[in-house]
């Protein structure tokens, strides 16, 4: 399920191999698309060349047409290695792996295309960026003025309803109080609805820092260049900060990293920690 970042793909490798103990790998599925979760499918598909990538049937097609600005590379100013997906799943469907069988929701917010699977008999839900121990990714439709925080709603709803006893998510360890994540998301939701500026600020700052985890390290004045020719960022000044100038509002969201210890300034570089 996923594979991870680009950058990390030597390491996603070596776990792999170390779990399969001389097996092949026969399938790798994508909960969505976002380059943080299907960064190593490249990788892993050179290393076991018949192993199948299923994607969600939504965006099949973009995938075998490697279009990049529909798959959210262009926009969100990341890399993604591109890769071959075998075939295309969807909410209502239910998918056997390794004799298992997993019933697949969708799970519109963070990202339209985004699917949950949850294993019932052992009440396992894996929820990637819907639900966190402590929150949600970014909701990245809002950055492009569509209404999505009551999709951030319906999907937590739906994990609700599931009634798992544990979550797998995208980031951060696996959780079973799962009731006091969704009381979490929801408050988290609830507060960007009313404060849709605070969700950009953030949304950006994750731009930033996910493109720092790619670089480790980067120049002050490169992360401007950068800065000035994403989509997303860009839009959020316009929609947010439009009296501001554009590099002070990146070195103000350099210095929000800096302040919450996720990266540091040393000279003209920004390190990521």
């Amino acid at each position: 399920m996923d594979s991870g970042f680009w950058t990390h793909a030597d390491q996603t490798i070596q776990l792999v191999k170390t779990l399969l103990q001389g097996r092949q790998l026969d399938t790798l599925v994508n909960t969505h698309l976002h380059s943080d979760h299907c960064g190593g499918n490249s990788a892993l598909q050179v290393v076991w060349p018949d192993m199948h990538i299923g994607v969600a049937k939504s965006q099949f097609a973009d995938v075998i047409e490697w279009q990049t600005t529909e798959l959210s590379y262009d926009v969100t100013g990341q890399h993604c290695p591109q890769f071959k997906p075998h075939f295309s799943y969807s909410g209502g469907e239910t998918l056997e792996l390794s004799g298992v069988s997993w019933d697949v929701y969708t799970a519109a917010g963070h990202d339209p295309h985004s699917l949950l699977l949850f294993q019932k008999e052992n009440r396992l839900l894996i929820t990637a960026d819907a639900l966190w121990q402590n929150g949600f990714g970014v909701v990245f439709p809002e950055l492009e003025g569509e209404s999505a925080f009551e999709d951030v709603l319906t999907t937590l709803d739906l994990i609700e309803s599931l009634n798992p006893s544990i979550c797998l998510p995208g980031h951060g360890p696996m959780f079973s109080d799962v009731k006091n994540a969704l009381s979490v998301a929801r408050s988290r939701c609830e507060f960007f609805i009313k404060n849709p500026q605070k969700h950009a600020t953030y949304a950006a700052k994750v731009l930033i820092k996910y493109r720092l985890l790619e670089l480790q390290w980067w120049s002050l004045n490169g992360l401007q260049s950068w800065a000035s020719g994403v989509p997303y960022l860009k839009q959020i000044r316009e929609m947010y900060y439009s009296k501001k100038d554009f590099a002070q509002m990146i070195s103000e969201l350099i210095q929000g990293l800096v302040d919450s210890k996720a990266a540091q300034v040393e000279g003209d570089f920004l390190y990521n920690l």
